[in-house]
């Protein structure tokens, strides 16, 4: 399941109240927790983030406190006691056996000592798998079967929405167009390596002009070195948005990548949209028109101004073969 298919499902559970216990599978750094937050935030419900693998059983159970001659559990104070909110257990298999089994109580009969998880409240956990050379233990069958199993796998689609919404450098999002393979790749040899969550750092290094290195490492940050200099000959982005330019699209296919993901991202307005879509039409083939529209419908529908371009397109002649072919993909973004 990619990003953007999970986001919807989350969303789902959530509006059918479905309080089902859910383990979230996948590689360190493709954007769990992420994504539970983002859930949270887009039902307005509490967030309760728990590293288990950081805590020890009585952290979660709580310390036992005499009172008039027995003893009382005291439950810990980050535990959610009213509201509606995710009570999410990150790194649940990175506990030893000991804090799974008392996660498997909370889990299981959503309490734990005296504790009682409130009604409005998810219990969500989220681990790696052996495969991802993570330091997990064995989780027990008996837990492993009170979750559904969801597995959560790197897509460039679902990172490259995501970094256009926040702003993300257009040389990252370009560089990985052409290599998507570099989006997440393990290296057992280096502690810096790729993910979605390293590209994230790259591009706060990359805003400072510092060495990307440190984040994701030599070997990847000479290649998007190597990248961002193909910047230099791409041709004027501003005046293709102005629709003022007789350029031609580039023959280097890093160089096209460039140039498309230069135009989606500062393809802000259906004006700018529309100019650069009519350059397209006549430059490049129907795979590159394909590529900057599906994202270029995608951004001015969460800005409510699809209907704008879309009125926009059909005083252009030059785009009426475009919109006939593109129709499916109009109707479906």
């Amino acid at each position: 399941m990619t990003p953007q298919e999970l986001l919807p499902y989350l969303s789902r559970l959530v509006e059918h109240q479905l309080q089902l216990s859910l383990m979230l599978w996948g590689p360190p750094g493709i954007g769990k927790s992420s994504i539970v937050a983002e859930i949270a935030k887009q039902h307005e419900l509490q967030l309760v983030d728990l590293r288990l693998s950081q805590l020890a059983p009585t952290d979660l159970r709580g310390l036992p406190v005499a009172e008039n001659g027995v003893s009382r559990w005291f439950p810990p104070e980050f535990l959610p006691t009213e509201g509606k909110g995710i009570l999410f257990l990150d790194e649940i298999n990175m506990a030893p056996p000991a804090m799974q089994g008392i996660a498997q109580q909370l889990i299981l009969d959503r309490r734990v000592g005296s504790y009682q998880v409130p009604e409005g409240w998810f219990i969500w956990a989220a681990g790696n798998r052996k495969s991802d050379r993570a330091a997990v233990f064995e989780m027990p069958s008996a837990l492993a079967n009170r979750f559904i199993h969801l597995d959560l796998l790197p897509d460039f689609d679902s990172f490259k929405a995501w970094g256009l919404r926040e702003c993300l450098s257009e040389q990252i999002l370009a560089f990985l167009a052409f290599r998507p393979t570099l989006l997440h790749q393990i290296d057992a040899q280096r502690p810096a390596w790729p993910s979605p969550r390293s590209w994230v750092m790259a591009n706060h290094l990359l805003g400072a002009h510092l060495s990307v290195a440190p984040a994701i490492g030599p070997g990847v940050a000479g290649e998007l070195e190597a990248f961002c200099a193909v910047y230099q000959g791409l041709p004027d982005l501003e005046s293709i948005l102005a629709g003022s330019t007789k350029a031609s699209f580039p023959a280097e296919a890093s160089a096209r990548y460039a140039t498309v993901l230069g135009l989606i991202v500062r393809a802000d307005s259906p004006e700018k949209g529309v100019h650069a879509l009519s350059w397209l039409v006549k430059t490049a083939g129907a795979e590159w028109v394909q590529f900057f529209a599906t994202d270029l419908f995608r951004s001015l529908r969460e800005k409510g101004q699809f209907g704008d371009l879309a009125r926009l397109i059909s005083t252009h002649p030059e785009l009426k073969d475009f919109a006939r072919s593109m129709r499916d993909l109009i109707f479906s973004t």
